[in-house]
């Protein structure tokens, strides 16, 4: 949200319709973290059946024009696909495409084993570019706020390689499967690596 206001000069405007069996704690959600945006507590869920919304939740995110014609449809926050095409269509920005390259992780399947409630454990993944081109990362994207990646780089040159800092926090007891998907100039325009484990009870 920041972002397209700094880019549209404050000129989008954002509303958000929330749906909650506990009204009153959506709203000392909203005030504890000072939300200034406009929003709209629906307690029949009228807006959703009115519209007849698909249940994934990442098609739940729309960009209308003053018409209220839908442009682009999806979740910018989870796939950087889709904030592009956001940011194409609000600022009429033309990206000259990079020329692509192939990369290879060192596994597509990670394993933190046992983490304790609560502990953090960190896992290391390597990216082989093994294309003719440099690879120029995107940026990545987690399925959860569990989940946090570092990386001191946004370049790997052809036959080298980069590590990415993959963080998993423990939530709730039991066995966990979560992912990233990384975005940059390969064909595919992504991949998606997956991270799995057991939470102590």
């Amino acid at each position: 949200m920041h972002e397209v206001d700094s880019l549209c000069d404050g000129n989008v405007p954002f509303v958000f319709f929330f749906q909650s069996k506990n009204v009153r704690e959506l709203r000392n959600i909203l005030r504890r973290d000072s939300f200034s945006y406009p929003i709209c507590i629906d307690t029949e869920d009228s807006f959703n059946k009115l519209n007849r919304f698909p249940d994934v939740m990442t098609f739940q995110t729309f960009l209308v024009d003053s018409g209220n014609r839908v442009k682009v449809i999806g979740n910018p926050i989870h796939n950087l696909s889709v904030k592009e095409l956001y940011l194409k269509e609000l600022t009429g920005m033309k990206s000259n495409p990079l020329p692509v390259t192939t990369v290879h992780p060192d596994s597509t399947e990670y394993h933190y084993g046992t983490v304790g409630k609560n502990k953090k454990e960190s896992k290391k993944v390597i990216l082989h570019n093994t294309g003719k081109e440099v690879f120029r990362i995107k940026g990545v994207t987690t399925s959860c706020d569990c989940m946090t990646v570092e990386y001191g780089w946004d370049e790997i040159l052809p036959g080298e390689s980069a590590v990415l800092t993959v963080k998993y926090k423990a939530e709730e007891p039991g066995d966990f499967w979560r992912t990233i998907t990384v975005y940059g100039n390969i064909p595919e325009k992504s991949f998606t690596l997956d991270f799995w484990g057991t939470v102590k009870k």
